[in-house]
């Protein structure tokens, strides 16, 4: 990797950081309405994941979506201004923190139903398979939907039709506020996928560099014919399940634990002892972030909330 490869991850993490940090500022003054799940403490995985794909590669997820969207390539502006419910959110206000989508970019969005989305993976990898083209999908869950028919039934017929599916399971150790132990008869997912034949692999998910170098050393062999994987990346949330979690299943002294591996942290010292950036260069990346996100605020505050005539829009396809 170059040096603004490098840079660009942190960078790429970094606003994932500040744009949560935000968004939950937001949030606590009742300008986001609905539900707010946040993605601090998980933004190796995604970032490591999505760095490693092609532009044909396709990527679904659930609700945490907000960082997989930057990492995807939609500008911070949109994302914050869907946030918000503006017009010039990526999908126009209508869709808010969990239905964050952008085909073009081939981000095939955050769904708000647990383990929902598994079926729609298969299904465009399908349709990559059946048109002959060598793209894989990404499709990322947390663990609590390994619990959950659509996980088994999507995983069965990925393997059973060969598809070129990237099964990524972003265990974060809680499914809501129930820790994995509590409501899984088997705390390492891998298992379940070995239960269909699929290989396995885990990784640590607080560490970006592993998570890209196992994310290409997999995609490589899925888009050659390979068949689906099943990637655990074991990760942490720093914050609740969502805004209005009061977090009374886990005890501080564990989260002070799993923030001692900050994921931005780690590959903040890492590119420091490593002699690939110094600490001032890095500090230019961090504010230059900070300023891309400030301003995505500011843009999405002045944005135009979307008129009553557009509850109309987009309900029926013209024949």
């Amino acid at each position: 990797m170059k040096k603004e490869e490098y840079l660009e991850l942190f960078n790429q993490m970094v606003q994932i950081r500040r744009l949560e940090e935000n968004a939950a500022e937001l949030y606590q003054q009742g300008l986001i309405g609905g539900f707010l799940h946040l993605y601090i403490g998980q933004e190796a995985v995604s970032t490591g994941l999505i760095s490693a794909r092609l532009p044909e590669d396709r990527v679904i997820t659930a609700y945490r979506d907000h960082g997989v969207a930057l990492n995807c390539g939609i500008p911070a502006k949109q994302i914050m201004a869907e946030l918000l419910g503006k017009k010039t959110g990526i999908s126009h206000g209508r869709g808010g923190s969990m239905h964050m989508a952008d085909v073009t970019k081939n981000y095939w969005g955050g769904h708000a139903i647990v383990g929902a989305h598994l079926p729609l993976a298969s299904g465009l990898a399908l349709g990559d398979l059946y048109k002959g083209r060598k793209a894989a999908t990404i499709c990322m869950f947390g663990d609590g939907a390994t619990n959950i028919g659509f996980f088994h039934e999507a995983l069965n017929l990925s393997k059973v039709w060969n598809l070129p599916v990237l099964w990524v399971c972003e265990n974060n150790q809680y499914g809501m506020g129930t820790a994995v132990a509590r409501a899984s008869a088997v705390s390492d997912m891998r298992q379940k996928a070995g239960g269909y034949g699929i290989p396995t692999s885990r990784v640590d998910g607080m560490n970006v560099l592993e998570v890209r170098q196992a994310a290409q050393d997999i995609l490589s062999t899925i888009r050659s014919g390979g068949g689906p994987y099943f990637l655990e990346a074991e990760t942490y949330r720093f914050r609740g399940h969502s805004m209005g979690d009061p977090e009374r299943y886990r005890k501080p002294e564990e989260i002070h634990h799993w923030e001692e591996s900050d994921p931005i942290g780690i590959y903040h010292r890492y590119l420091s002892t490593q002699g690939i950036a110094s600490d001032e260069e890095l500090c230019q990346v961090e504010d230059a972030a900070g300023e891309v996100i400030k301003q995505a605020v500011e843009f999405a505050q002045a944005s135009p909330e979307p008129g009553p005539e557009e509850l109309f829009e987009n309900i029926y396809m013209e024949p």
